[in-house]
């Protein structure tokens, strides 16, 4: 599964940097189908194939950069690698954090 599709790459060219952003967009989500880890991805630097996210299920909840080579190699220990949630819809972190308290 590619994590980040043409149009999503266009998104966040079209989105931009939101570091200054109280309440950033959340264009995609990411996700391990075999365990924890959860990425609500807000920017995209293409330069670096780096990520912006906010990551959850991992001990603690964060903001952070993630690099997208690295969880494209990662496979767990049933073969399954990082996956997109393809049902997710571009919403403000605000509403994320409602239902992650």
């Amino acid at each position: 599964m590619e994590l980040l599709t043409n149009e999503i790459r266009k998104r966040f060219e079209e989105i931009g940097r939101q570091a200054d952003t109280r309440d950033p967009i959340v264009v995609t989500k990411l996700f391990n189908p075999a365990g924890s880890g959860t990425w609500y991805v807000s920017e995209y630097y293409p330069e670096d194939n780096c990520i912006f996210c906010y990551v959850t299920d991992l001990g603690h909840d964060e903001w952070g950069y993630t690099s997208l080579t690295e969880m494209k190699a990662y496979k767990s220990q049933f073969g399954l690698g990082i996956e997109r949630d393809v049902s997710f819809e571009e919403q403000r972190f605000s509403e994320i954090k409602e239902i992650h308290g």
